[in-house]
């Protein structure tokens, strides 16, 4: 997966075929037509709230890979930058590690083969 070009309308489209969705079962649950559809299969953004629909349909939080994307592409001292212009914010406060669980156990099994050796 490339996290450096997010294409989310790839990704879904990669999502729907990996679960075999079918297209009846899609356009009424995101109360769309075919052609709508597959118009958001090219997409490179879409709504927030049809991109919900498709979190919920999929089962899948698409939303996760643009975290990554900042950690993997975002120099470190622009996000300080950020953080710094954000202080008086009505936006809710998060404060969620944005390392994945997957990571967090890989890190976590190398340390333990570290200290085995």
């Amino acid at each position: 997966m490339n996290l450096k070009n997010l294409n989310i309308g790839s990704l879904i489209k990669d999502s729907v075929v990996k679960s075999e969705i079918d297209m009846n079962r899609i356009c009424n649950f995101l109360n769309c037509t075919e052609k709508e559809v597959l118009e958001m299969y090219v997409s490179m953004s879409l709504n927030t709230e049809v991109l919900l629909g498709w979190l919920k349909l999929l089962e899948y939080e698409l939303f996760r890979l643009y975290p990554q994307h900042l950690i993997l592409y975002v120099p470190q001292s622009s996000m300080e930058y950020v953080h710094k212009k954000k202080e008086d914010s009505s936006l809710p406060a998060f404060r969620k590690n944005l390392y994945t669980k997957e990571i967090v156990e890989f890190v976590l099994e190398k340390i333990k083969k570290r200290k085995n050796d």
